[in-house]
Parts: structure tokens; sequence; C-alpha cells
């Protein structure tokens, strides 16, 4: 609200009158950071590629394809994350985490971070709360109400994060966001 009273102040009703009108037509603003995947939908349920193959669920355990764009000046490598905040533990559930992701790379294919996939060179995936590094998909309790599945890519002012590959995603998270310059993310929903 400050921000847009000092617009007013100095002149800047036409900046207003143009962002709110490129918001109204759903046209991002120039610069905008933004992640999308053709797989997942924002809000819509997952699909069984991306599930989890165990505790009960039958997925396929496919990481999804995701792409990004509008990352600011200065960014030296991406990191994405999927992360369950409705997990009963008490700290949500962290299903993936890659790191180091250089800079020149604005896709992950699908499967990229699953058994045998591929991520770019010089990526590393941490461990989730699987205990292994890579992708572990959605398979929340029966009968819970659907949770939600935050993919993130943070853009960070670091070519690599300093941390071991067992590294908890805590210790992780902490490093990635004492580094990032800016992050996109959309959230998808799983229930059984």
């Amino acid at each position: 609200m400050m921000a847009i009273t000092g617009l007013i102040r100095s002149g800047g009703l036409g900046l207003i009158a143009a962002l709110a009108m490129s918001n109204a037509l759903g046209a991002p603003a120039a610069g905008t950071f933004m992640l999308e995947s053709p797989g997942l939908a924002a809000g819509a349920k997952i699909p069984n590629a991306q599930v989890y193959d165990g505790f009960g669920c039958s997925g396929r355990n496919r990481s999804p394809a995701l792409r990004w764009s509008g990352a600011p000046a200065g960014t030296k490598s991406f990191a994405v994350t999927m992360y369950d905040p409705d997990a009963p533990t008490g700290s949500g559930w962290w299903h993936w985490v890659v790191i180091n992701i250089a800079a020149a790379v604005s896709e992950l294919p699908e499967g990229a971070g699953s058994a045998n996939g591929k991520i770019p060179g010089g990526a590393l995936q941490g461990r989730t709360d699987f205990g292994t590094a890579g992708y572990g998909g959605p398979c929340p309790p029966a009968g819970d109400k659907p949770h939600r599945y935050i993919v993130t890519v943070f853009a960070l002012k670091t070519e690599k994060l300093d941390v071991a590959g067992d590294s908890s995603p805590a210790m992780i998270g902490f490093m990635i966001n004492a580094n990032v310059l800016a992050k996109a993310s959309f959230t998808a929903l799983y229930g059984r």
C-alpha cells in the first residue's frame, strides 16, 4: 500500500493503470520470474506419473518437467524444491531438492530427478525426507484431505552452494535462502 501511495504522490498513476491492465489481461510483467510445468497445472491434481511408488501408492515416481524464465540479472545458479507443508510431521515433507543448476539452464525434463534420470551436469540432488537423494513423489496418508505440493525454482547469487549431498533439506533450504535473488512457485494437489 505504501508503494502505491508513493506512486500516486509522484504522478505514477499511468504506471499503476498499466500494471492493473497487464494483470487484468493475465500478461506477466516484463522481467517477471516464472515457473511452469507442462504436466502439472497450478491448483490441479498431480498425475499418476509424478506420484510415489510405495507406502501404498502405485505411481511412476517421475519428477515433473519444469521450465522457468525471467530470472533476474546477477543469477549465477538455480535450485529447485518440491515441498508438502501438509504432511503430518509437524515440519512438512521435502520431496525434491536440486541445487547448483547452472545459470544457462532453464528447464528440467520429466524424469530428470528420478532413478536413472539425467539432471544437468554439475547439479546436485539433495537428500529428501524419504532419506535418499532424488525425486520422491506425493503419497499422503489415505483419507487425508488433498495435500499441497509447492514446486519452487530459486535464482541464486552464487554459482554453487557449498553443502554435501547428504545434508538435510533444512540445511540446504537455509543455504538457498541465504543466497536467493528471486523465486517462482506454483502449487499442485494430491490426495487419496
